[in-house]
């Protein structure tokens, strides 16, 4: 029984980052004191899993990032449980947009802290 308890809590509690929150044009992302920027146009894929516990979400990178190919998150918890994530579903419509014109596929992601250059220009 303990067995499935720990196979169930790492791929449900184990695997989510520590923080995200967006900077403009891009998702910063904070685990384990790494932080890297994520553009919302290297971003291919959301899945938003409202109806577990905690609310899931999964974003797929075009480029690997040091947390992997994909970072999953916690949605912002809701008063309403089954209710989606107004957060959330901006999101996905910021990213949607963001991933018509795709940036060039020779740049690699980038890996800096994005609060510092933005205050510099």
């Amino acid at each position: 029984m303990m067995v499935i308890v720990i196979i169930i809590s790492k791929k449900l509690i184990f695997d989510l980052v520590d923080e995200v929150w967006e900077d403009g044009d891009t998702l910063v992302v904070r685990n384990a004191g790494q932080e890297q920027c994520i553009a919302l146009a290297d971003i291919k894929n959301v899945n938003y899993s409202p109806l577990i516990s905690p609310p899931r979400v999964t974003l797929s990178s075009r480029r690997p990032t040091v947390f992997g190919d994909q970072v999953t998150f916690c949605a912002p918890l809701r008063l309403v449980p089954l209710a989606p994530s107004p957060v959330i579903l901006d999101l996905i419509e910021r990213i949607d947009p963001a991933r018509i014109t795709p940036p060039a596929l020779d740049r690699p992601a980038r890996r800096r802290d994005c609060r510092a250059e933005a205050g510099s220009g």
